[in-house]
């Protein structure tokens, strides 16, 4: 099969298109004929080196497409199911890919959609769950705007939380759109949410890493109110948590988006696509940092 992969660390013309060998499920597992793979910032990290030493390697972690073989064991789906989710070997850019954790694709959704949606979901649902956000709170999001950052302001909104999105103004119409309240990031950001909120806020989740810190704990009443996903050392000093998936998945909230999609309550889009040996340029695209929703890439059928 054709899959991405990089055998030295670098820029994203490291990155090639190499044949490997087929791979198959184990206990537990699915195979997939791969049509749509997502693309997420830890891409280029871990292609620069900065996550994983080991080399070459290969590249992806979500995927959506068809189930072409079962692993023992597997009697929740079928021969020819669209699935998504997420592909724990690190190789969904490809062909064929293993899935670990999966779900069917909701039928309103084409495979870029379904793609799109593990990481963020995922990774947004681990942080609320974290946090505690339920019905009737005020949770204020530190980077609103982004796949992560609208799909928590999603998901936040479904359990009844009142929710306070920080994004440039350019984008304020849209988290408008998904049923948070808009401020501006930057200095003065303190003042703005408590024009809003006048006693603070509940709960803080910085998706943005962008310092803030300081400012998300004096408004949400203190650090243990707090989590970011993006600022490592900003949490060790601050005795923030940092949410990371190796303590633990949310895997669960794959089965339970479809619903949320079907009735308009959650929607994740794709600003754009590009066929598998471009990777590189939707590497060039990502790490731009102009892009507001996915980057996916298209495999099979898919990219014909």
């Amino acid at each position: 099969m054709r899959a991405v992969r990089f055998s030295r660390f670098g820029g994203p013309e490291v990155l090639e298109i190499v044949d490997l060998p087929d791979p198959h499920p184990g206990p537990g597992q699915i195979r997939i004929a791969v049509r749509s793979a997502g693309i997420n910032a830890s891409d280029w990290k871990k292609r620069a080196g900065l996550m994983d030493p080991e080399l070459p390697q290969t590249m992806g972690y979500e995927a959506a497409g068809y189930v072409d073989e079962l692993g023992e064991g597997v009697t929740d789906t079928a021969l020819g199911d669209r699935v998504f989710g997420f592909c724990d070997e690190g190789a969904a850019q490809a062909e064929l890919a293993v899935l670990s954790s999966y779900a069917p694709v909701p039928p309103s959704l084409d495979f870029a959609g379904a793609a799109a949606l593990p990481a963020a979901v995922e990774t947004a649902t681990r942080a609320l769950d974290q946090l505690g956000v339920r019905s009737g709170g005020t949770l204020l999001v530190n980077g609103a705007s982004g796949s992560v950052g609208s799909a928590a302001v999603q998901l936040a909104v479904a359990r009844g939380a009142r929710v306070i999105g920080t994004a440039g103004p350019a984008n304020h119409d849209y988290l408008r759109s998904l049923g948070a309240e808009a401020v501006t990031y930057g200095e003065g950001l303190t003042d703005r949410v408590r024009a809003l909120a006048p006693d603070g806020v509940g709960l803080a989740l910085d998706v943005a890493g962008s310092g803030v810190l300081p400012e998300l704990i004096a408004l949400a009443h203190g650090p243990e109110h707090v989590v970011t996903l993006a600022d490592f050392s900003g949490a060790q000093e601050h005795g923030v948590l940092f949410s990371r998936g190796d303590s633990g998945r949310a895997v669960h909230s794959l089965g339970g988006i479809g619903a949320l999609i079907e009735s308009g309550r959650f929607a994740l889009p794709v600003t754009r696509t590009f066929p598998l040996d471009g990777v590189a340029d939707a590497h060039r695209a990502g790490e731009s940092g102009r892009v507001r929703g996915k980057l996916v890439l298209l495999a099979g059928e898919q990219a014909g």
